[in-house]
């Protein structure tokens, strides 16, 4: 295909537009009809008519190949869990060879099974039994109930929202202009700055919180990697002062040691497993607790 503009970021690109428009003109003088269909929940069904190749006369891979392409498009912008073939068995048997596990289509085919939660289907019927599109209602928001984010990245301004129960607890809006900006690393840097890893987020961390943090990490690419934490040496006091009074609300036994599971540690102390073990050797050499059958007590002063 000779496109007058092509995709600088994506050289192998062409447009889907221009490939049904190139096969109805290959296929003007003796095309065959088929039909496309997909069904998803709630019996609604997307459908798309087009023209191939007559089926077994040496274009069988070309049809294939436009198909399968139309196919996979319409499954992820209306979403489905069965595909309806309508008019050539042929091509519909190569779609159901591509939609299985480990097959072409194996990620897709998983998905779908996945969001929608049934076997995901493809079935051939004669041109006439063709599908129809089906619209199903739905509708969508009307609660403000529970937290939501939202984020706006415009040609002037991103706008980034978080709101608990109907109720604003953060909005913020930043000048930048993408539309002037055609390197995607200026996109993509004024979006992601900095990250604290899951591994650093400790205790209740809520969307509008402002929090001091500190850089543990420099990226290759510039950003920052950030915890909420001091540094080990620093931190394991602060630690030891919890777990104290952790024991106290415990009635002076906490029913687990550092050999518990790492998610029991952070659920219950928010510390990680090898902080949670700093800690309570500390606390164990300075013989402020005892640790025996699978329990730390609290010594008694």
């Amino acid at each position: 295909m000779n496109l007058k503009v092509k995709a600088i970021l994506d050289p192998q690109f062409e447009p889907m537009a221009l490939k049904v428009r190139e096969m109805r003109e290959k296929t003007e003088q003796e095309g065959q009809e088929i039909v496309i269909g997909v069904e998803r929940d709630r019996g609604a069904v997307t459908t798309y008519r087009t023209r191939i190749f007559p089926d077994g006369t040496g274009h069988d891979d070309e049809n294939y190949e436009f198909v399968e392409r139309i196919v996979k498009s319409m499954l992820w912008v209306a979403g489905g869990f069965h595909i309806i073939i309508a008019g050539s068995p042929v091509i519909a048997q190569r779609i159901r060879e591509a939609y299985v596990d480990k097959g072409y289509r194996d990620f897709d085919l998983h998905f779908m099974e996945t969001v929608y939660e049934t076997t995901f289907v493809v079935d051939s019927v004669p041109l006439e039994c063709a599908p129809k599109d089906v619209s199903v209602a739905s509708p969508v928001g009307r609660h403000l109930d529970g937290c939501r984010i939202g984020f706006d990245a415009g040609g002037s301004d991103r706008k980034v929202s978080a709101v608990v129960n109907g109720e604003s607890v953060y909005s913020e809006e930043v000048v930048w202009l993408p539309k002037i900006n055609s390197d995607p690393q200026y996109h993509f840097d004024g979006i992601y700055s900095a990250i604290i890893p899951r591994q650093e987020v400790y205790g209740e961390v809520a969307v509008g919180d402002r929090i001091h943090a500190r850089v543990t990490k420099v990226r290759e690419d510039g950003r920052l990697n950030l915890s909420v934490r001091d540094k080990a040496h620093v931190q394991m006091y602060p630690d030891m002062e919890k777990i104290l009074e952790l024991l106290k609300e415990y009635g002076g036994v906490l029913p687990f040691t550092e050999k518990a599971d790492p998610e029991v540690i952070r659920r219950e102390t928010g510390m990680s497993k090898n902080e949670f073990k700093r800690a309570v050797g500390h606390l164990y050499k300075e013989r402020r607790i005892q640790i025996n059958d699978g329990k730390i007590r609290l010594v008694k002063e």
